[in-house]
């Protein structure tokens, strides 16, 4: 079984910022990445409506880690039940869980990968054509090699590697176009 996984929204860090926004659909789930920052709600409102998906259809909300760049949209899924590196929460409920290897859906797992800040997670997406893994250990292809905001590089840099130990197929950014490792990767 694999998934489809689609980014509805590429982003950017300079003197704007806007987190990438996915979408992935395996089997019944519906699930959104990183609802953050983009300069318009239409920028995930319309590819997503272009898709033939609605935003009361979308079953689950995947937060890489909790900054407004990648959490501010979340309210735009109201049906979703919304996780990150601790629980699952839906409406009142706070279900206590550790992100290591849930699976979110049959295709779709996560992975705690402390780094950018201590509680990331990465998305993993088993689709036809490999392993990609959404992530903010990179905000682009090139790096940054040195995270401005990751509290430990070293930290950092032991998650970046067991990523790129997953032989993954593509990337997939905090802040930049979907990439395939390679030996120029930064770690």
């Amino acid at each position: 079984m694999t998934a489809r996984l689609d980014i509805i929204a590429e982003g950017y860090a300079d003197d704007r910022v806007a987190g990438t926004v996915s979408l992935i659909r395996d089997a019944d789930a519906i699930i959104v990445v990183d609802p953050g920052m983009v300069a318009s709600r239409e920028l995930i409102l319309k590819p997503l409506a272009d898709l033939g998906v609605s935003t009361g259809e979308v079953t689950d909300v995947i937060f890489s880690h909790h900054h407004p760049d990648h959490t501010l949209n979340a309210a735009l899924f109201p049906n979703a039940r919304f996780h990150d590196f601790q629980a699952i929460y839906r409406g009142d409920i706070w279900e206590d869980r550790p992100a290591e290897g849930f699976q979110v859906s049959g295709s779709t797992s996560l992975l705690e990968t402390p780094g950018h800040t201590p509680q990331d997670i990465s998305t993993l997406v088993q689709t036809e054509d490999g392993l990609v893994v959404l992530t903010h250990l990179w905000w682009q292809a090139s790096g940054p090699l040195e995270d401005p905001f990751a509290e430990d590089a070293e930290v950092l840099r032991s998650s970046r590697a067991r990523v790129l130990a997953l032989e993954p197929s593509l990337i997939v950014p905090g802040h930049g176009p979907a990439f395939a490792p390679n030996a120029d990767t930064p770690i």
